[in-house]
Protein backbone atom coordinates (compact mmCIF):
# COMPACT_ATOMS: atom_id res chain seq x y z
CA UNK A 1 0.00 0.00 0.00
CA UNK A 2 1.28 3.43 -1.19
CA UNK A 3 1.07 5.76 1.93
CA UNK A 4 2.85 8.87 0.51
CA UNK A 5 4.66 9.95 -2.68
CA UNK A 6 7.45 12.54 -2.12
CA UNK A 7 9.61 15.34 -4.35
CA UNK A 8 12.57 15.75 -2.19
CA UNK A 9 15.63 17.00 -3.84
CA UNK A 10 17.99 15.43 -1.15
CA UNK A 11 16.04 11.81 -0.93
CA UNK A 12 16.81 10.27 2.66
CA UNK A 13 18.17 12.48 5.24
CA UNK A 14 16.91 12.98 8.66
CA UNK A 15 13.21 14.64 8.07
CA UNK A 16 12.35 11.46 5.93
CA UNK A 17 14.02 9.11 7.45
CA UNK A 18 12.87 9.99 11.06
CA UNK A 19 9.84 12.19 10.94
CA UNK A 20 7.74 10.97 7.83
CA UNK A 21 8.67 7.21 8.13
CA UNK A 22 7.47 7.18 12.13
CA UNK A 23 4.17 9.11 11.27
CA UNK A 24 3.63 7.26 8.29
CA UNK A 25 4.18 3.91 10.04
CA UNK A 26 6.18 2.88 7.16
CA UNK A 27 8.01 -0.31 6.45
CA UNK A 28 9.76 0.09 2.67
CA UNK A 29 11.03 3.22 1.51
CA UNK A 30 11.13 3.13 -2.37
CA UNK A 31 13.46 5.48 -3.59
CA UNK A 32 12.50 5.93 -7.80
CA UNK A 33 15.05 7.39 -9.97
CA UNK A 34 17.00 6.69 -12.96
CA UNK A 35 19.89 9.71 -11.85
CA UNK A 36 20.41 7.57 -7.97
CA UNK A 37 20.89 4.80 -10.08
CA UNK A 38 24.12 5.57 -11.78
CA UNK A 39 25.42 7.02 -9.15
CA UNK A 40 26.92 4.52 -6.62
CA UNK A 41 28.23 7.07 -3.78
CA UNK A 42 25.02 8.56 -3.47
CA UNK A 43 23.10 5.00 -3.16
CA UNK A 44 25.83 4.19 -0.60
CA UNK A 45 24.68 7.55 1.67
CA UNK A 46 20.84 6.17 1.14
CA UNK A 47 21.38 3.22 2.53
CA UNK A 48 23.16 4.68 5.78
CA UNK A 49 21.09 7.22 6.26
CA UNK A 50 17.71 4.64 5.99
CA UNK A 51 15.89 4.25 9.72
CA UNK A 52 16.66 0.75 11.11
CA UNK A 53 14.28 -1.88 10.56
CA UNK A 54 12.78 -0.35 7.43
CA UNK A 55 13.53 -1.98 4.00
CA UNK A 56 15.14 0.19 1.46
CA UNK A 57 14.57 -0.29 -2.29
CA UNK A 58 16.35 2.13 -4.80
CA UNK A 59 15.05 1.24 -8.51
CA UNK A 60 15.26 3.30 -11.77
CA UNK A 61 12.16 4.86 -12.87
CA UNK A 62 10.83 1.91 -15.37
CA UNK A 63 11.58 -0.60 -12.95
CA UNK A 64 9.63 1.12 -10.07
CA UNK A 65 6.77 1.76 -12.07
CA UNK A 66 6.89 -2.26 -13.35
CA UNK A 67 7.34 -3.00 -9.50
CA UNK A 68 4.53 -0.93 -8.31
CA UNK A 69 1.38 -1.98 -11.01
CA UNK A 70 2.32 -5.94 -10.61
CA UNK A 71 1.64 -5.57 -6.89
CA UNK A 72 4.95 -6.66 -5.54
CA UNK A 73 5.07 -3.93 -2.99
CA UNK A 74 1.24 -3.98 -2.01
CA UNK A 75 2.82 -6.01 0.75
CA UNK A 76 4.92 -2.91 2.22
CA UNK A 77 3.60 0.39 3.93
CA UNK A 78 5.06 1.96 1.18
CA UNK A 79 6.90 5.79 1.12
CA UNK A 80 8.05 6.78 -2.39
CA UNK A 81 10.62 8.93 -2.79
CA UNK A 82 11.75 11.17 -5.58
CA UNK A 83 14.32 13.61 -6.35
CA UNK A 84 12.27 15.85 -8.79
CA UNK A 85 8.76 17.05 -10.46
CA UNK A 86 9.53 15.49 -13.37
CA UNK A 87 9.87 12.18 -11.59
CA UNK A 88 7.01 12.44 -9.67
CA UNK A 89 5.46 13.17 -12.98
CA UNK A 90 6.02 10.28 -15.10
CA UNK A 91 5.60 7.69 -11.87
CA UNK A 92 2.03 9.69 -11.41
CA UNK A 93 1.56 9.05 -15.49
CA UNK A 94 2.46 5.09 -15.30
CA UNK A 95 0.96 4.31 -11.70
CA UNK A 96 -2.58 4.37 -11.68
CA UNK A 97 -3.04 3.99 -7.79
CA UNK A 98 -1.30 7.71 -6.97
CA UNK A 99 -3.63 9.98 -6.05
CA UNK A 100 -1.64 12.58 -3.91
CA UNK A 101 1.96 13.86 -4.15
CA UNK A 102 3.48 15.80 -1.19
CA UNK A 103 6.68 18.18 -2.12
CA UNK A 104 9.23 18.72 0.02
CA UNK A 105 12.64 19.96 -0.21
CA UNK A 106 13.05 21.20 -3.91
CA UNK A 107 15.91 23.35 -4.50
CA UNK A 108 17.01 26.92 -5.51
CA UNK A 109 18.45 27.93 -9.20
CA UNK A 110 18.18 30.66 -11.22
CA UNK A 111 15.37 29.28 -13.39
CA UNK A 112 13.43 28.69 -10.50
CA UNK A 113 10.82 30.82 -8.23
CA UNK A 114 9.83 30.01 -4.38
CA UNK A 115 6.65 29.49 -3.52
CA UNK A 116 7.21 28.07 -0.40
CA UNK A 117 9.66 27.25 2.43
CA UNK A 118 12.09 25.16 0.28
CA UNK A 119 10.47 24.64 -2.54
CA UNK A 120 11.41 26.51 -5.58
CA UNK A 121 9.85 25.48 -9.64
CA UNK A 122 10.74 26.29 -12.88
CA UNK A 123 8.13 27.06 -15.51
CA UNK A 124 8.61 23.30 -16.67
CA UNK A 125 7.81 22.02 -12.88
CA UNK A 126 4.63 24.23 -13.05
CA UNK A 127 3.24 23.01 -16.15
CA UNK A 128 3.58 19.13 -14.85
CA UNK A 129 2.16 19.90 -11.52
CA UNK A 130 -0.84 21.46 -13.28
CA UNK A 131 -0.78 18.60 -15.56
CA UNK A 132 -1.01 16.64 -12.24
CA UNK A 133 -3.78 18.53 -10.94
CA UNK A 134 -5.87 18.20 -13.88
CA UNK A 135 -5.50 14.49 -13.67
CA UNK A 136 -6.99 14.24 -10.09
CA UNK A 137 -4.03 14.16 -8.03
CA UNK A 138 -3.67 15.97 -4.84
CA UNK A 139 -0.69 18.17 -4.24
CA UNK A 140 0.23 19.14 -1.04
CA UNK A 141 3.15 21.32 0.36
CA UNK A 142 4.92 19.93 3.65
CA UNK A 143 8.07 19.90 5.10
CA UNK A 144 7.56 18.09 8.01
CA UNK A 145 4.51 15.78 9.31
CA UNK A 146 3.70 17.99 11.48
CA UNK A 147 3.62 21.42 9.17
CA UNK A 148 -0.05 22.08 8.12
CA UNK A 149 -0.85 21.08 4.61
CA UNK A 150 -0.71 24.12 2.02
CA UNK A 151 -1.93 23.31 -1.43
CA UNK A 152 0.09 23.48 -4.19
CA UNK A 153 -2.49 25.04 -6.28
CA UNK A 154 -2.53 28.23 -4.00
CA UNK A 155 0.99 28.16 -4.33
CA UNK A 156 1.21 28.99 -7.74
CA UNK A 157 -0.94 31.46 -8.19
Amino acid sequence: MIKLVRIDHRLVHGQVAFSWTKFLESDCILIASDHLMKDELKMAAMRMAKPTGVKLVMKNMEDSIKALNSGVTDKYKLFILVESVADAYRLTKGVDAIRSVNIGGMKAADDRRQIAKAVFVSEEDEAMLKEMHEKGIALEVRLVPSDHKQDLMDLLK
